[in-house]
């Protein structure tokens, strides 16, 4: 399997702890973050594949969150979770760019499939943009 760096955004301290903890003993390397600004400063730092994002938080809340993470960080792909699921809020989520929207509390292995199936699609992306970068060279330099 892929290496796989998750950054979980929850402002529930007992949460992020539990799926910390969780996720760690399944292989995947997991930064936390309780707050969007915070969520963003990391990703700033630190390579992400992976953002589990929370969609009710005091503040800036997820969709916010996401829109900005897909702003700045547009390779990165984004599961939402929420307890308070909407039709509404998914739906925003989906067209903002989420790669899927999930209940509190989810199962940890319907959440790990969704993390790798993420992964691989943000693999698949990097791999499209290296080999058109190798085209580009390839045909300024004529070969």
């Amino acid at each position: 399997m892929l290496s796989t760096n998750v950054l979980l955004v929850d402002d529930e301290v007992p949460f992020v702890d539990t799926m910390t903890k969780r996720l760690t003993k399944r292989s995947l390397t997991i930064l936390a973050a309780h707050s969007g600004p915070e969520a963003l400063d990391i990703l700033g730092e630190k390579p992400v594949d992976v953002v589990i994002l929370d969609v009710k938080m005091p503040g800036m809340d997820g969709i916010e969150t996401l829109r900005e993470i897909k702003k700045a960080y547009p390779m990165v792909e984004v599961i939402m979770l929420t307890g308070h699921a909407t039709i509404e809020t998914g739906i925003e989520g989906m067209k903002l760019g989420a790669f899927d929207y999930l209940m509190k509390p989810c199962d940890i292995e319907v959440l790990l499939a969704k993390v790798r199936e993420a992964r691989v699609k943000k693999s698949h992306h990097e791999e499209k943009i290296t080999q058109a970068r190798i085209h580009e060279i390839a045909l300024r330099r004529g070969d």
